[in-house]
């Protein structure tokens, strides 16, 4: 018999009664952090999820003007509660939450913020005019050497190497210098307590920005800086799943908040012919949207409408706060769609103009456009803007690194009729997951020129990796992420200087800056039409306009612009028939890239031109 027990049998009966009237466990309630930290006047009433000690069987009570509490739920341990706030008519004011139980009280204060008075012009989207730049912010430029956290050592592959949000800002004259005018970061949120988590993919904080990046206010600052250039910030948003080390996994704030357990749950599929397939059974699909993407993943479950609110309203907050343009999406097939027609209706709602893009990792143009927004597929329209062109970031490689026909790349361009937005398409040929192009079997440096060539003048709005424009090499993951050259304190050269660049470095730069400072000059690149004219195993024309089902005609509006390529190894003589095509009536062919392209003649109704090995030329017709 323990102390205690000798103590209580002494204690007289009737304080005995008492005490048990009383709950051994009562604590008092404690508010430890409040999600999301602050809200906007104007936008959706708010869930807002409360953490801390002794939040269970007590009342919530928020003091401000014209708001009210709607509803609350607590978690079964009292660490958590969901407290849905009206907030419709409120103005922008500093609230009281108050929190009182049997055994106390506390209470937080909380800011229902102003929104910019220039709301209706941010947010603008990306559009076919722009062009996205991918960085890996942890593997650009250190800019900020003060919050290279331990762990910090660029020696280790998969390590943290010091890159962060100020390294950005610091080298946004490259990339104007460079021709892009969107930047796509990697995910920014706190991966804290993840191992190597560098990348940012697996979030411990969906509200917080990793310190190995900076703070809020550096992100907030890159988005003005951008701003302030004429240029767009996309977030990297992961709304599939979170890194493990975030507190959910040990004590959820409700049942079933994930999709399954750390100890017990689906692992991952990626047979998205599992969702496509009308005759395939749920079992097949089951894996791929409810399976853990890699046991330090864990996959949340949109289809609990408190987790859907919460990731929701996750992302209104990011657009708010960070004033975003437009939204990356990763590991899109992998939630139900379902949530993807909510989440686009109720972001659409607020922001009209912004734009997401989403990652559908597959070559099958029948997969990718199955998960295109703009019409129902299995009764719902995912409202997705778009999808990364895949199928034509893998055949373009390939064309270009391999003896596979040019033809294969128009062959696969035809699949263009199943998407809704063919025009709004974001083709590409390297990203963070890829090996380099010319670490590729068969690449050369002229056939990375071609492919920059190409995907500048294709429909769509192309989208490029950082380093590739100055021709790093890469084999597969991690090689692929190595560091920006003089991006680092102790880098022995620089990329970002012309003066300090190889001549390798500086021959790519300057075809690709070329290309893009061309493409923003020239509206019939931007979001126009595209008629393939010719192709063949090493020889491809096509043209770029508005109303290319007639031919020249006088004016501007009856201008097109030509692109001729040849992968052959020697001088290539190519001969278009213009009849019938977007180029009748076509006289006049001005060069306008690269210098000293070939000229383009006309016999009869026949257009030649001869290009060298590894040719590519860019016309004006009239």
């Amino acid at each position: 018999m323990t102390t205690a027990r000798r103590l209580c049998f002494s204690l007289p009966l009737g304080l005995l009664a008492l005490i048990a009237t009383v709950p051994l466990l009562a604590q008092a309630p404690r508010i430890d952090k409040i999600e999301p930290p602050d809200w906007y006047a104007g936008l959706p009433d708010p869930m807002l999820l409360i953490h801390g000690e002794g939040l269970g069987g007590t009342s919530i009570r928020v003091d401000g003007k014209d708001v009210t509490v709607k509803r609350t739920q607590a978690s079964a341990n009292g660490h958590w509660v969901f407290v849905w706030l009206s907030t419709a008519k409120a103005p922008a004011q500093t609230l009281s939450i108050g929190v009182s139980g049997a055994a106390g009280k506390t209470s937080r204060s909380y800011e229902l913020r102003q929104r910019d008075p220039q709301a209706a012009k941010l947010h603008q989207g990306f559009r076919p005019a722009d062009t996205i730049y991918l960085i890996m912010t942890d593997r650009f430029a250190d800019g900020d050497p003060s919050n290279n956290q331990p762990g910090y050592d660029r020696a280790v592959p998969r390590g943290w190497h010091g890159g962060d949000l100020r390294g950005i800002e610091q080298h946004l004259d490259y990339l104007q210098q460079l021709g892009v005018n969107t930047l796509w970061t990697t995910p920014v949120y706190s991966n804290a307590g993840q191992t190597d988590s560098y990348h940012g993919y697996a979030a411990t904080d969906l509200y917080g920005i990793d310190p190995h990046f900076g703070t809020l206010d550096d992100y907030q600052h890159l988005s003005a800086a951008l701003h302030a250039r004429g240029m767009k910030l996309i977030m990297d948003t992961v709304p599939n799943h979170v890194g493990v080390a975030i507190p959910w996994t040990n004590d959820p704030p409700a049942p079933d908040w994930y999709h399954g357990t750390a100890a017990s749950h689906p692992h991952f599929s990626a047979d998205f012919d599992a969702l496509i397939d009308p005759h395939a059974p749920e079992l097949r699909a089951y894996d791929v949207t409810h399976g853990w993407f890699t046991n330090e993943m864990a996959d949340m479950n949109q289809e609990n409408p408190l987790v859907s609110q919460y990731q929701i309203e996750n992302t209104i907050w990011w657009i708010e706060t960070a004033q975003l343009d437009g939204l990356r999406i990763d590991t899109f097939p992998y939630v139900s769609r379902a949530f993807w027609r909510d989440f686009h209706q109720q972001i659409h709602a607020i922001y009209p103009n912004l734009t997401t893009v989403g990652e559908i990792m597959n070559g099958d143009p029948v997969a990718t456009s199955f998960f295109a927004g703009g019409r129902e597929e299995r009764g719902v329209d995912t409202g997705l803007d778009t999808p990364f062109d895949y199928p034509v970031c893998f055949t373009l490689r390939r064309v270009l690194s391999s003896s596979a026909p040019l033809s294969d790349l128009t062959a696969m361009m035809r699949s263009d009729a199943l998407y809704p937005h063919p025009e709004r398409l974001i083709p590409f040929f390297g990203n963070h997951d890829l090996k380099r192009f010319l670490s590729e079997p068969g690449a050369t440096p002229a056939r990375l020129k071609l492919a920059f060539g190409i995907l500048t003048t294709l429909r769509g709005m192309p989208q490029f990796y950082s380093g590739d424009e100055i021709a790093m090499r890469g084999n597969d993951d991690p090689d692929n992420r190595q560091d920006f050259p003089g991006g680092f304190p102790g880098d022995k050269q620089s990329a970002f200087d012309p003066a300090t660049r190889t001549s390798e470095q500086q021959e790519v730069f300057a075809w690709v800056s070329g290309l893009l400072h061309l493409r923003s000059a020239e509206p019939l690149l931007q979001g126009t039409a595209q008629q393939n004219l010719f192709v063949d195993g090493t020889a491809l024309a096509y043209v770029r306009g508005a109303a290319l089902d007639t031919g020249c005609r006088p004016g501007e509006a009856g201008s097109r612009i030509l692109v001729v390529v040849s992968k052959a190894d020697r001088e290539r003589d190519l001969s278009v028939e213009t009849r019938a095509t977007a180029l009748a009536g076509c006289s006049q062919y001005t060069a306008l890239y690269p210098q000293g392209a070939p000229a383009a003649k006309m016999a009869d109704s026949e257009l030649r031109v001869t290009l060298g090995p590894d040719g590519f030329a860019i016309y004006k017709a009239q």
